[in-house]
C-alpha cells in the first residue's frame, strides 16, 4: 500500500517550511510565496499527469471521485458529497486534517499554498477539462470547503 497523503504531505511541508524560511530570508517574503506557489503548483500539476497515465485514458469526475480516497484515507478529509457524475462533482469538506497538521507545524500562513493551491492544478495534469470553482476553505478560517467541479463543455 502506498503511503497516504496526507503522510507525504507532512513529509513535503517540513522540507519546504526550511526552503520558505530561506527564501523569505533571502529575497522576502513575496518572492518565497510566489516560489513555493510555483513549485507546488508544478508538483500538483505532475501528480495529476500521473493519476491520468495511470488509469490510461482522459478521465471524468466518475474517475476523480473514485480516486478521492487518496486523499481521504486515514480520516483526513470528512467529506458530504452533495453531487456526483461524470460531468459534476459537488462535495463539501467540513473537516480537514491537512489545516489541522500545517497550524499544528507553525505553518497555517502557507498552509494554503502547501495544500489547497494544489486542488484546482491537479486537474490541469489528470484532465485540462475539469474545473474546479471553490469560494472558501477550512485553511483561511470558513467552517468549509465547497469543492465544485465540473467539465468543462467544448463550445
Amino acid at each position: 500500500m502506498t503511503q497516504p497523503i496526507i503522510e507525504r504531505r507532512r513529509i513535503e511541508a517540513e522540507i519546504l517550511k526550511h526552503v520558505y524560511d530561506v527564501l523569505v530570508e533571502s529575497h522576502g517574503e513575496a518572492v518565497a510565496k510566489a516560489t513555493l506557489d510555483a513549485a507546488v503548483s508544478r508538483s500538483a500539476v505532475a501528480q495529476g499527469a500521473k493519476f491520468r497515465a495511470e488509469l490510461g485514458r482522459d478521465p471524468d469526475l466518475a474517475d476523480f471521485a473514485d480516486i478521492l480516497p487518496n486523499w481521504t484515507a486515514n480520516d483526513s478529509l470528512a467529506i458530504e458529497v452533495r453531487h456526483a457524475a461524470p460531468d459534476r462533482l459537488e462535495f463539501d469538506v467540513v473537516r480537514c486534517r491537512y489545516a489541522e497538521m500545517y497550524r499544528e507545524m507553525g505553518l497555517g500562513e502557507i498552509g494554503h499554498l502547501l495544500s489547497c493551491n494544489r486542488d484546482g492544478e491537479f486537474c490541469t495534469g489528470y484532465n485540462p477539462a475539469m474545473e474546479l470553482t471553490r469560494t472558501e476553505t477550512i485553511m483561511s478560517g470558513a467552517k468549509r470547503c465547497d469543492f465544485r467541479y465540473r467539465m468543462k463543455t467544448a463550445d
